[in-house]
């Protein structure tokens, strides 16, 4: 089949339904003449006539007939498919697939996920919390979350949370048999519980004051690779953690952890939620979006003239 036959098949099912070339013009958006000269293609293509012509009637051949008989089903399926394409593209259904940093899902996706999953119910999501940098588009997910410096030039990045803070925490315990360091140097004495990226890399503590980076190489005899269980070793009295303000704050304030070097800790613009530049943005996540341009961003001190955000997992 050539690349002309499927419209011209259509039009000589208009044609063969309407017995009129004038009619099924009209409805095609065609002029008969147009119309007529396609189907005289047709059919010196298929080496076959279709249609008996008359200056009063149009009939289908017994050819024409029988092509019409399995030619008309597979027409209406190819306008059910089309229809149902069309309103999956306007009605916000479907799979959401989405891949974070186990760190954005907490802090940030999982609280709007509640909300968006009970505004589209007929809406399944899919997350990989993955904390490498995983090619979206390769991986086959609509969109992923990171922070807004990391992202490829041709994403379209939204913003996800208003700016974020590291916290460096041990507990009282610790800190009552070691003692407390004042400034980052002091850290070198200490046993500093540290993170490993999926990719092998160490997640270098770089902190600041006053747009001033304080770089210190830290150790300790703990290396773990997720936060949750850096909060959990601090907890235990076995070094001090640095990690999101997020995952520690209630443990701040019930005293089970104490929050060390604060000035050193500057907010960082937060999580950016991206995808693929499209002409058609898919209707989940076209109602994703709507729901995170909703939430807002919370309203917090952005970092300081000139400092650059220190790396993050």
């Amino acid at each position: 089949m050539v690349r002309d036959d499927l419209p011209d098949l259509a039009a000589f099912a208009a044609v063969a339904r309407h017995r009129s070339f004038r009619r099924a013009a009209a409805e095609l958006g065609l002029s008969p003449s147009a119309l007529s000269h396609a189907l005289r293609g047709l059919e010196a293509r298929m080496g076959v006539r279709l249609l008996n012509r008359t200056t009063r009637s149009v009939a289908p051949t017994e050819a024409g007939a029988a092509l019409l008989l399995r030619l008309k089903p597979a027409l209406d399926d190819i306008a059910a498919a089309m229809a149902t394409a069309s309103a999956a593209a306007a009605r916000p259904a479907g799979t959401l697939r989405l891949n974070a940093p186990r760190s954005a899902c907490r802090l940030v996706l999982m609280p709007l996920l509640a909300r968006f999953l009970s505004l589209y119910p007929e809406i399944r999501v899919e997350v990989a919390s993955d904390d490498a940098l995983t090619d979206i588009v390769g991986e086959g997910f609509d969109a992923g979350v990171r922070f807004g410096e990391r992202l490829a030039l041709d994403m379209v990045a939204v913003p996800l949370s208003g700016p974020q803070r590291f916290a460096v925490v041990a507990a009282p315990a610790y800190l009552a048999h070691r003692g407390s360091p004042d400034a980052p140097a002091d850290l070198a004495d200490h046993a500093c519980l540290r993170q490993r990226f999926p990719g092998g890399s160490l997640f270098p503590w770089e902190l600041e004051r006053d747009g001033i980076p304080a770089p210190i190489a830290v150790d300790g005899p703990l290396i773990l690779g997720d936060q949750d269980l850096i909060r959990l070793a601090a907890l235990d009295g076995l070094g001090i953690g640095l990690v999101f303000e997020g995952y520690v704050a209630d443990d701040i304030a019930a005293g089970r952890l104490v929050r060390l070097l604060a000035p050193w800790c500057p907010p960082f613009p937060g999580f950016h939620l991206y995808y693929p530049g499209r002409r058609q943005v898919p209707a989940p996540l076209r109602a994703f979006l709507e729901v995170v341009r909703e939430a807002g961003r919370p309203a917090s001190p952005g970092p300081g003239p000139g400092s650059p955000p220190p790396a993050r997992p």
